[in-house]
């Protein structure tokens, strides 16, 4: 079970920020997870459409000009980075999921791959594209099919995985609160991923990897990864094996 820093190291460092990012690739964490936004033409890296809660400013993003988002503190001083400064710093063995949270303009996002691809020696194979907008990344999949395709839900749809492949997705990724051992079989039978967001706790992460769960979103990756650790050592004992299934995750 790989393991995504979740908006980087988010629980000890200002989320979707350069110092979260390279706090994640200092761990040696597997991947990493960002959300963008667009703004004046620019790819921003945020997650909320208002500012108030990571940042000194306040309201909507699409009230402020790119200079001025520029000029806010996203947390420890650091700034609102752009999609491009997170490429710049991509080590080339790791993953990068790119949540599309607030884009108008599919080719801006397709020519920033492309460039840090040449500039920075990028691998598209690095790179998972996930969204909401199921109309979005349909859009990705006729234009670009070789870029991996990350369906998200916050539900238990009734085809469980179905939707994710008509959209020719690498990965499903699917709320702690809705997965379900049935719907993983599913979406294995289907070919697809199964990335869960959002985990930290280990009693959580043992019954994910339980039912076969392929990767996990964790605010807090370096304790994720020792819960793994642990699970790993533990999972023949009772601790791991008595596990109730009452929180969803496996079907009576």
């Amino acid at each position: 079970m790989i393991i995504f820093a979740h908006r980087g190291t988010s629980a000890t460092e200002p989320e979707n920020t350069l110092l979260a990012i390279q706090s994640a690739i200092d761990i040696n964490v597997d991947g990493i997870e960002i959300d963008i936004f667009e703004v004046d033409g620019q790819l921003v890296v945020i997650h909320d459409r208002w500012l108030q809660r990571t940042t000194s400013g306040s309201g909507l993003i699409s009230q402020y000009s790119f200079e001025k988002l520029r000029q806010l503190d996203a947390g420890k001083g650091e700034k609102i980075p752009t999609l491009d400064e997170v490429l710049a710093i991509l080590p080339t063995n790791f993953l990068l999921n790119i949540e599309l949270k607030g884009i108008n303009n599919i080719q801006l996002l397709i020519n920033c791959i492309d460039q840090a691809i040449t500039q920075y020696g990028i691998n598209s194979k690095q790179l998972l594209l996930s969204s909401f907008n199921h109309h979005q990344l349909y859009q990705i999949s006729q234009q670009r099919p070789e870029f991996a395709i990350g369906a998200l839900t916050a539900s238990l749809p009734l085809e469980y995985a179905k939707f994710a492949t008509l959209l020719n997705a690498y990965s499903v990724h699917i709320s702690v609160n809705s997965v379900n051992q049935r719907f993983v079989q599913d979406a294995h039978q289907r070919g697809l991923k199964v990335f869960v967001y959002t985990v930290d706790e280990f009693v959580d992460i043992a019954i994910l990897a339980k039912i076969g769960v392929d990767g996990i979103f964790a605010n807090n990756p370096q304790q994720a990864l020792e819960h793994l650790n642990n699970y790993q050592l533990l999972k023949d004992c009772e601790v791991a094996n008595s596990v109730n299934p009452v929180h969803g995750f496996t079907d009576n």
